[in-house]
Protein backbone atom coordinates (compact mmCIF):
# COMPACT_ATOMS: atom_id res chain seq x y z
CA UNK A 1 0.00 0.00 0.00
CA UNK A 2 1.45 3.49 -0.60
CA UNK A 3 2.21 5.73 1.96
CA UNK A 4 1.17 8.71 0.20
CA UNK A 5 -2.05 9.85 -0.60
CA UNK A 6 -3.04 11.21 -3.01
CA UNK A 7 -5.46 14.27 -4.37
CA UNK A 8 -4.40 18.27 -5.00
CA UNK A 9 -5.36 20.14 -2.26
CA UNK A 10 -3.14 21.05 1.28
CA UNK A 11 -5.07 18.43 3.22
CA UNK A 12 -4.37 16.11 0.69
CA UNK A 13 -0.63 16.16 0.91
CA UNK A 14 0.20 14.23 3.85
CA UNK A 15 1.73 10.95 4.94
CA UNK A 16 -0.35 8.28 6.04
CA UNK A 17 2.45 5.99 7.49
CA UNK A 18 5.68 7.27 8.28
CA UNK A 19 7.83 6.46 5.54
CA UNK A 20 11.38 4.55 6.00
CA UNK A 21 14.68 6.44 5.59
CA UNK A 22 18.11 6.38 6.34
CA UNK A 23 19.66 9.81 5.22
CA UNK A 24 17.61 13.57 5.20
CA UNK A 25 19.50 16.04 2.61
CA UNK A 26 17.84 19.69 3.27
CA UNK A 27 17.70 22.75 1.04
CA UNK A 28 18.79 26.10 1.93
CA UNK A 29 17.80 29.29 1.19
CA UNK A 30 14.10 29.14 1.89
CA UNK A 31 14.31 25.74 3.79
CA UNK A 32 17.00 26.29 6.44
CA UNK A 33 17.40 29.51 6.27
CA UNK A 34 15.70 32.70 5.61
CA UNK A 35 17.89 34.47 3.54
CA UNK A 36 15.67 36.79 1.43
CA UNK A 37 16.28 40.17 3.47
CA UNK A 38 19.71 40.18 2.84
CA UNK A 39 19.66 38.73 -0.51
CA UNK A 40 17.57 41.74 -1.44
CA UNK A 41 19.48 44.04 0.50
CA UNK A 42 22.17 42.86 -1.83
CA UNK A 43 20.17 42.95 -4.97
CA UNK A 44 19.39 47.02 -3.99
CA UNK A 45 22.85 47.98 -3.23
CA UNK A 46 23.76 46.04 -6.92
CA UNK A 47 21.03 48.53 -8.26
CA UNK A 48 22.19 51.16 -6.25
CA UNK A 49 25.90 51.13 -7.90
CA UNK A 50 24.45 50.49 -11.66
CA UNK A 51 21.88 53.74 -11.21
CA UNK A 52 18.89 51.60 -11.25
CA UNK A 53 15.32 51.94 -8.97
CA UNK A 54 15.42 49.91 -6.06
CA UNK A 55 12.94 47.27 -5.95
CA UNK A 56 10.96 46.10 -2.77
CA UNK A 57 12.08 43.10 -0.69
CA UNK A 58 8.78 40.90 -2.19
CA UNK A 59 9.72 41.66 -5.02
CA UNK A 60 12.94 40.29 -5.09
CA UNK A 61 11.65 37.35 -2.89
CA UNK A 62 9.67 36.08 -6.22
CA UNK A 63 13.21 35.98 -7.83
CA UNK A 64 14.76 33.55 -5.80
CA UNK A 65 15.33 29.83 -6.18
CA UNK A 66 17.20 29.26 -9.21
CA UNK A 67 20.74 30.63 -7.86
CA UNK A 68 22.10 33.84 -7.89
CA UNK A 69 23.04 34.27 -11.88
CA UNK A 70 19.04 33.97 -12.16
CA UNK A 71 18.82 36.29 -9.17
CA UNK A 72 20.77 38.67 -10.90
CA UNK A 73 19.21 38.57 -14.24
CA UNK A 74 15.54 38.90 -12.60
CA UNK A 75 16.46 41.56 -11.04
CA UNK A 76 17.75 43.48 -13.87
CA UNK A 77 14.62 42.70 -15.99
CA UNK A 78 12.29 42.75 -13.50
CA UNK A 79 11.12 39.68 -15.29
CA UNK A 80 11.68 35.71 -14.12
CA UNK A 81 12.76 34.69 -17.50
CA UNK A 82 14.30 37.09 -19.55
CA UNK A 83 17.66 38.25 -20.38
CA UNK A 84 19.47 41.27 -19.69
CA UNK A 85 22.11 42.99 -21.59
CA UNK A 86 24.97 40.72 -21.41
CA UNK A 87 27.51 43.55 -20.76
CA UNK A 88 25.16 45.11 -18.05
CA UNK A 89 24.93 41.26 -16.85
CA UNK A 90 28.63 41.25 -16.30
CA UNK A 91 28.98 44.39 -14.92
CA UNK A 92 26.46 43.30 -12.50
CA UNK A 93 26.90 40.21 -11.32
CA UNK A 94 30.27 40.58 -9.80
CA UNK A 95 29.05 43.92 -7.91
CA UNK A 96 25.91 41.67 -6.64
CA UNK A 97 28.40 39.07 -5.48
CA UNK A 98 30.94 41.84 -3.28
CA UNK A 99 27.39 42.95 -1.30
CA UNK A 100 26.33 39.65 -0.97
CA UNK A 101 29.54 38.71 0.72
CA UNK A 102 29.64 41.88 2.66
CA UNK A 103 25.76 40.84 4.10
CA UNK A 104 25.44 37.38 3.84
CA UNK A 105 24.18 37.06 7.66
CA UNK A 106 23.11 40.53 8.51
CA UNK A 107 19.27 39.28 8.84
CA UNK A 108 19.51 35.83 7.91
CA UNK A 109 18.25 33.19 10.73
CA UNK A 110 17.37 29.98 10.68
CA UNK A 111 13.42 29.17 10.44
CA UNK A 112 11.24 28.12 13.36
CA UNK A 113 11.39 24.76 13.65
CA UNK A 114 14.69 24.30 12.38
CA UNK A 115 16.94 23.99 15.09
CA UNK A 116 14.73 21.40 16.84
CA UNK A 117 13.96 19.63 13.73
CA UNK A 118 17.83 18.78 13.06
CA UNK A 119 18.19 17.85 16.63
CA UNK A 120 15.67 15.90 16.54
CA UNK A 121 16.47 14.28 13.42
CA UNK A 122 20.31 13.79 14.57
CA UNK A 123 18.97 12.22 18.11
CA UNK A 124 17.11 9.51 15.51
CA UNK A 125 20.06 8.47 13.95
CA UNK A 126 19.37 9.72 10.78
CA UNK A 127 22.34 11.12 8.37
CA UNK A 128 22.16 14.48 7.37
CA UNK A 129 23.30 16.32 4.30
CA UNK A 130 22.75 19.94 2.79
CA UNK A 131 22.22 20.54 -0.59
CA UNK A 132 21.74 24.05 -2.12
CA UNK A 133 22.31 25.59 -5.25
CA UNK A 134 24.09 28.83 -4.10
CA UNK A 135 28.02 29.02 -4.48
CA UNK A 136 30.19 27.29 -1.73
CA UNK A 137 32.07 30.61 -1.24
CA UNK A 138 28.53 31.80 0.53
CA UNK A 139 26.76 28.50 1.24
CA UNK A 140 29.40 27.64 4.02
CA UNK A 141 30.20 30.93 6.02
CA UNK A 142 26.28 31.24 5.85
CA UNK A 143 26.24 27.83 7.26
CA UNK A 144 29.23 28.60 10.03
CA UNK A 145 27.82 32.22 10.89
CA UNK A 146 23.99 30.21 11.63
CA UNK A 147 25.28 27.55 13.58
CA UNK A 148 24.46 24.97 11.14
CA UNK A 149 27.45 23.78 9.42
CA UNK A 150 28.56 20.85 12.17
CA UNK A 151 25.17 19.78 11.91
CA UNK A 152 25.49 18.36 8.42
CA UNK A 153 28.02 15.15 7.41
CA UNK A 154 28.34 16.93 3.95
CA UNK A 155 27.39 19.97 2.48
CA UNK A 156 26.86 20.34 -1.18
CA UNK A 157 26.69 23.16 -3.11
CA UNK A 158 25.67 25.19 -6.18
CA UNK A 159 29.50 24.57 -7.79
CA UNK A 160 30.81 21.36 -5.83
CA UNK A 161 29.82 18.94 -9.02
CA UNK A 162 29.28 19.24 -12.53
CA UNK A 163 25.56 19.83 -11.91
CA UNK A 164 23.03 21.26 -9.89
CA UNK A 165 18.95 20.87 -8.89
CA UNK A 166 16.87 20.50 -10.53
CA UNK A 167 19.49 17.55 -11.97
CA UNK A 168 20.01 15.11 -9.96
CA UNK A 169 23.01 14.74 -9.63
CA UNK A 170 23.74 16.38 -6.18
CA UNK A 171 21.04 13.52 -4.93
CA UNK A 172 22.47 10.93 -6.67
CA UNK A 173 26.01 11.53 -5.16
CA UNK A 174 24.43 11.37 -1.69
CA UNK A 175 22.86 8.30 -2.25
CA UNK A 176 26.17 6.83 -3.56
CA UNK A 177 28.17 8.84 -0.98
CA UNK A 178 25.96 7.53 2.43
CA UNK A 179 25.44 3.85 0.52
CA UNK A 180 21.96 4.06 0.35
CA UNK A 181 19.23 3.46 -2.45
CA UNK A 182 17.36 6.62 -3.35
CA UNK A 183 13.49 5.38 -1.92
CA UNK A 184 15.69 5.93 1.99
CA UNK A 185 16.90 9.30 0.90
CA UNK A 186 14.79 11.88 1.85
CA UNK A 187 14.88 15.63 0.30
CA UNK A 188 13.26 18.57 2.29
CA UNK A 189 12.92 21.24 0.45
CA UNK A 190 10.71 24.59 -0.55
CA UNK A 191 10.74 24.78 -4.66
CA UNK A 192 9.63 23.46 -7.88
CA UNK A 193 13.61 22.90 -7.93
CA UNK A 194 13.71 20.47 -5.18
CA UNK A 195 10.79 18.73 -6.62
CA UNK A 196 12.31 17.88 -10.10
CA UNK A 197 15.41 16.44 -9.14
CA UNK A 198 14.06 14.43 -6.17
CA UNK A 199 11.60 12.69 -8.77
CA UNK A 200 14.53 12.49 -11.31
CA UNK A 201 16.61 10.48 -8.42
CA UNK A 202 13.49 8.75 -7.67
CA UNK A 203 13.82 10.19 -3.73
CA UNK A 204 11.09 10.87 -1.74
CA UNK A 205 10.67 14.84 -1.24
CA UNK A 206 8.87 17.28 1.79
CA UNK A 207 8.56 20.58 0.85
CA UNK A 208 7.88 23.60 3.28
CA UNK A 209 5.28 26.40 2.47
CA UNK A 210 7.61 29.42 3.94
CA UNK A 211 10.28 29.52 1.27
CA UNK A 212 11.24 30.67 -1.96
CA UNK A 213 9.27 28.92 -5.13
CA UNK A 214 9.23 32.06 -7.44
CA UNK A 215 6.16 33.22 -6.15
CA UNK A 216 4.26 29.95 -6.98
CA UNK A 217 2.20 27.79 -4.70
CA UNK A 218 3.65 25.23 -2.95
CA UNK A 219 0.62 23.19 -2.82
CA UNK A 220 1.18 23.05 -6.96
CA UNK A 221 4.28 20.76 -6.51
CA UNK A 222 5.11 17.03 -7.04
CA UNK A 223 6.02 16.01 -3.52
CA UNK A 224 4.95 13.81 -1.06
CA UNK A 225 4.37 16.25 1.74
CA UNK A 226 3.80 19.62 2.77
CA UNK A 227 5.39 20.00 6.18
CA UNK A 228 5.01 23.23 8.28
CA UNK A 229 8.65 22.68 9.86
CA UNK A 230 11.45 20.73 10.01
CA UNK A 231 10.46 19.56 13.67
CA UNK A 232 7.22 18.09 11.75
CA UNK A 233 9.32 16.43 9.25
CA UNK A 234 10.70 14.44 11.55
CA UNK A 235 7.39 13.17 12.90
CA UNK A 236 6.35 11.74 9.20
CA UNK A 237 9.84 9.17 8.89
CA UNK A 238 11.04 6.07 10.56
CA UNK A 239 14.78 5.25 10.65
CA UNK A 240 15.46 1.95 8.43
CA UNK A 241 16.68 -0.37 10.34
Amino acid sequence: MNPISSGNTASAKKITSPIAIKVIMIDLDGTLLDTAEDLALSANLMLKDLGMPEQSTATIRSYIGKGIQKLVKRTLTGQLDAEPDAALFAKALPIYEQHYANNLSVNTRPYPGVVEGIQALQQAGYKLACITNKAEAFTIPLLHATGLFEKFEIVLSGDSLPKKKPDPMPLIHICKHFDAQPHEVLLIGDSLNDAIAARAAGCPVFCVPYGYNEGRDVYELDCDAIVETLLDASKLVKKVA
